[in-house]
């Protein structure tokens, strides 16, 4: 009898950002919201958009397409703001990621799942996790931990950390963003 092998995959949250594609680990999503009101903080970087209302709890918003310098994302009808977990030392922030759109769940296997390029990509290397392909197309995976790390960011979520729901596994948490989506 013989033994096959499964091969591993994971899951990811896709989105877009312009005309590209990205991934997120399904598993650093806590919930995705409709855009709604930003509330803009003075001196702060451009592509850090202020913060939003999540049940009482002010939590700052990033521009992907600003921080990668893609543009601005603009409101439409698909824009969202995607509600992530980022770990930082031994600490979890709880930060949004405005997108122009979210698209769906995918499972990747991890051998579809190439390291990340060492030049020509729309973002710094560091912030890329790896490249995926699905169907006929690349999608850059993302690591949220090093998109979300930098100095800037990290000092703007401290400011709201006071309050902000941190527990991973929240009632809000990945399972009930994926069974959104794989429907």
């Amino acid at each position: 009898m013989a033994v096959t092998a499964q091969a591993e995959s994971q899951r990811f949250l896709t989105m877009t950002l312009g005309h590209e594609i990205f991934a997120i680990d399904i598993f650093s999503v806590r919930e995705i919201l409709d855009y709604t009101d930003i509330t803009r903080i003075p001196q702060t970087p451009e592509f850090m958009r202020g913060v939003v209302n999540v049940r009482g709890s002010a939590v700052p918003v990033v521009d992907l397409r600003m921080k990668f310098g893609l543009g601005q994302v603009e409101r439409t009808l698909n824009t969202r703001i995607v509600i992530v977990e980022i770990r930082h030392d031994d600490a979890v922030s709880v930060m949004g990621a405005l997108a122009d759109s979210v698209k769906e769940v995918l499972e990747l296997e991890t051998d579809r799942i190439d390291p990340p390029p060492r030049m020509g990509a729309a973002v710094r290397a560091d912030f890329i996790r790896g490249i995926g392909k699905h169907a006929d197309r690349f999608i850059l995976i993302l690591d949220v931990d090093k998109v979300f790390s930098s100095d800037e960011i990290q000092d703007m979520s401290q400011m709201f950390a006071e309050g902000a729901p941190s527990a991973p596994g929240a009632p809000f948490a990945s399972a009930q963003v994926e069974e959104e989506f794989v429907r």
